[in-house]
């Protein structure tokens, strides 16, 4: 068997609220309760289980998309009025980043820089990014 990534811990200050806002944004299934944890199904068996904390360093996490979910959750995005980036540090707002694909920045509830991304990176995209 190889290793394989079967859950997160994801710290949260309203976990059903952050929870659902990915859900939404993302267009996947609802969350579903599991102990004291909202778990959502990101795919590939991999769940992200929210976890209600008062106090937590906000993370950073990625998806990878088909360029079809992807325009569907850009579609969702703008259309809740969420603000995007097209660079981890937020520099460049309202704009979609090309390297190596497509891909955006985006804040969750909790202050998460999630990111929306087409091709997975290799390493020399950001050479000549600031």
């Amino acid at each position: 068997m190889t290793v394989q990534l079967n859950h997160l811990i994801m710290p949260s200050k309203d976990s059903w609220a952050s929870a659902e806002f990915l859900t939404g944004v993302l267009g996947l299934e609802p969350p579903k309760p599991f102990a004291h944890f909202v778990c959502v199904e990101v795919g590939n068996g991999v769940t992200l289980d929210y976890d209600d904390r008062d106090e937590f360093v906000p993370g950073h996490f990625a998806f990878l998309v088909s360029d079809d979910e992807f325009d569907s959750i850009f579609e969702r995005v703008t259309g809740r009025g969420i603000t995007y980036w097209a660079d981890p540090a937020h520099h460049k707002a309202g704009e979609v980043n090309t390297y190596p694909g497509r891909g955006f920045y985006f804040l969750d509830p909790d202050g998460n820089n999630m990111e929306v991304l087409t091709k997975p990176f290799t390493g020399d995209e950001h050479a000549d990014q600031p």
